[in-house]
C-alpha cells in the first residue's frame, strides 16, 4: 500500500519528511468483522511532533529579545556614561525586562504568527517595548523616581533594543523555518468522498486507498485513524453529509482540533459558528468595523473635514461664484446615492452640468466630450473640485473620508446594473461611502462602460473592507493627492 501523499508545496517546506510506520491490516479491521485471519503490511504516517518545536522556539525568542534589551540599555550605558551604574539605568533595565515578556506574551510575540511570518514577529517586539517602555515611564512618573533616568541613555538605549529586536528576529527566522516549516503546524486531511480540498502544507490522505472509515464501534479502525493522527495540530475531513456525524465523533474522542469541511461556509462566507439555546446558526456577517474602530474612523473624519473646510474655504467660494455667473443656475448638484446600510442620502456636488440636461437618476455616465458639462463643470470635473461640497455629508455623517465611492442609483455597468453585475456588490455598503477610496488611487474611475471596469472596482472596495487601519487611510488620503487631476476624472 502507498504512504500518504502530500501535495507538491508540502514536499518542500515541511521540516522533516514523514517517517512511516508499518502495521498489519487484517480482515477484522477493515471489515470490521471478527475472527480473519488474512493479514498484509500497510505504511502509515508519522509526522514529527512540531509542538516541542514550537516552544523551543518561544523560548529562544524569549532569551534572545532579553539579551536585545540588556545589551540595547546596559551597553548604551556603559558607552556613553563609561558605566551602568549611573542615572538610574540599572532599575530601569530591571523594571522594563519583565514588563517587556508581559507585553509580549498578551500581544502574542510568541506565537505561531510570529514564528511563520517575520515581519509579524517584528511587529509584534516593537508594540510590545513600545507598551512596556510606556508603562514603565508611567509608573516611574507616578512614584516621583522618573528625574533619575537619564533622557539621552533611555533614547539611545529604546532605539538600539529596537534596532537589535528586529536583527535578532530575522536572523532566527531561517532556523526557526527549518525547525517547525513554513506553517508550523502539521495539518492533516482526510479526503473521504466530499468536495475536493487541497491545504497548502498539509498531509492529504485519501480513506479509500487506506481503506479508513469512521467506525466508532470498531477499536481497531480507530486505533489505526489514531495513527495516522498521531503529532498533528490540526485535521481536517471532507466527505458526504451523512457521515459527518461520525467523523464529528471520533474527532471529539481523538484530542485533536478536528474540523470538518463544509461547502456552504464557502457559499454564504461563513464568519464562524454560534450556539444558542436549543439552535445553531451560521454567522455570516458582523460589520467590518468594532466600536473602537468606529470612533477612530469618525475623529479622523471630523478632524480631516473641518480641517478641509476651513483652509478650502476662499477655493469654495470662488468656484461657488463662477457657477453662478456661467447660468445663473444652482451652485450645488444633489443627487440620491446609497451608503452604509444600503440607506439612502443626498450627495453634494458642485453642479458641472448644464441645468435642463441634469441626470438626478445617474442613468447615464460623464463621459470625455460629454455635451451636457459646462466649461467651468469641465475644469472642476478635471480637477476632482466638483466633489468637495462632499465634506459637507462627512461632517454630516453620511460619508467618510475614505470609502467605497457611492453611486448614482439608475448607473450601469455596460447594460446591467450594478448589482446584476456582481452579487458582492452590496458588501460595499457595510462601510460608509467615502470621497476617496482603493479605486480611485488606481485609477479606477470614470464611466463604467462595461462590467468589467464595475468589477476592477467592486474588488477593490472588497480589499479595502478587509482590516481597516487608520495609517491605511492616511496612506490613500496622501496618493489622493496625487490623482486629483487624472486623465479618466470627466
Amino acid at each position: 500500500m502507498p504512504s500518504a501523499r502530500q501535495n507538491d508545496e508540502s514536499l518542500k517546506d515541511r521540516p522533516r519528511a514523514m517517517t512511516t510506520l508499518e502495521h498489519d491490516l487484517t480482515k477484522a479491521e477493515t471489515s470490521g468483522r471478527t475472527g480473519g485471519a488474512e493479514t498484509r503490511r500497510v505504511t502509515l504516517p508519522l509526522a514529527p511532533s512540531l509542538e516541542r518545536r514550537r516552544l523551543q522556539s518561544y523560548l529562544m525568542l524569549v532569551v534572545l529579545d532579553g539579551l536585545a534589551i540588556t545589551v540595547g540599555f546596559l551597553f548604551t550605558a556603559y558607552i556613553y556614561l563609561g558605566d551602568i551604574a549611573g542615572d538610574g539605568i540599572t532599575e530601569q533595565w530591571a523594571m522594563l525586562l519583565p514588563v517587556y515578556w508581559t507585553a509580549a506574551l498578551s500581544l502574542k510575540a510568541y506565537a505561531i504568527g510570529s514564528l511563520t511570518s517575520l515581519r509579524t514577529s517584528q511587529k509584534r517586539a516593537l508594540m510590545a517595548l513600545i507598551a512596556a517602555l510606556t508603562f514603565t515611564l508611567f509608573v516611574a512618573f507616578f512614584a516621583k523616581s522618573s528625574e533619575q533616568y537619564s533622557r539621552v541613555t533611555t533614547g539611545f538605549g529604546v532605539v538600539t533594543t529596537a534596532a537589535l529586536l528586529i536583527w535578532v528576529r530575522a536572523l532566527v527566522q531561517p532556523l526557526i523555518r527549518l525547525r517547525c516549516g513554513a506553517t508550523a503546524e502539521n495539518v492533516l486531511v482526510f479526503d473521504d468522498g466530499g468536495m475536493p480540498v487541497r491545504v497548502p502544507h498539509a498531509w492529504h490522505i485519501d480513506t479509500r486507498e487506506h481503506r479508513l472509515a469512521p467506525h466508532r464501534q470498531d477499536p481497531h479502525m480507530l486505533d489505526r485513524l489514531g495513527m495516522f493522527m498521531a503529532n498533528m495540530d490540526r485535521v481536517l475531513v471532507t466527505c458526504p453529509p451523512e457521515r459527518r456525524m461520525d467523523w464529528a465523533q471520533v474527532f471529539k474522542g481523538s484530542n485533536i482540533c478536528g474540523e470538518i469541511v463544509e461547502p456552504e461556509v464557502t457559499t454564504l462566507g461563513v464568519l464562524g459558528a454560534r450556539r444558542g439555546h436549543n439552535y445553531g446558526s451560521l454567522v455570516v456577517s458582523t460589520g467590518p468595523l468594532g466600536l473602537r474602530s468606529r470612533v477612530a474612523k469618525r475623529l479622523m473624519d471630523l478632524a480631516v473635514a473641518g480641517g478641509a473646510l476651513l483652509f478650502l474655504a476662499p477655493l469654495l467660494a470662488l468656484v461657488a461664484l463662477l457657477i453662478k455667473l456661467e447660468d445663473a443656475g444652482p451652485v450645488f448638484f444633489l443627487q440620491q446615492r446609497q451608503g452604509r446600510n444600503n440607506r439612502l442620502f443626498w450627495i453634494y456636488k458642485f453642479r458641472s452640468m448644464r441645468v435642463e440636461q441634469l441626470d438626478a437618476a445617474g442613468v447615464r455616465s460623464a463621459s470625455k466630450d460629454d455635451d451636457r458639462i459646462t466649461r467651468i463643470g469641465r475644469f472642476i470635473r478635471r480637477t476632482s473640485i466638483d466633489e468637495l461640497p462632499q465634506l459637507l455629508n462627512v461632517l454630516k455623517g453620511d460619508m467618510s473620508i475614505v470609502g467605497p465611492r457611492p453611486h448614482a442609483i439608475g448607473s450601469l455597468a455596460g447594460s446591467k446594473r450594478f448589482w446584476d453585475v456582481d452579487p458582492r456588490y452590496l458588501l460595499r455598503h457595510s462601510l460608509k461611502p467615502g470621497l476617496t477610496g482603493l479605486a480611485q488611487i488606481r485609477g479606477l474611475r470614470g464611466a463604467t462602460d462595461s462590467e468589467q471596469d464595475l468589477s476592477d472596482r467592486l474588488q477593490a472596495d472588497l480589499e479595502y473592507l478587509d482590516g481597516w487601519t487608520v495609517w491605511r487611510d492616511l496612506r490613500i488620503i496622501a496618493a489622493t493627492i496625487t490623482v486629483l487631476v487624472h486623465d479618466r476624472a470627466f
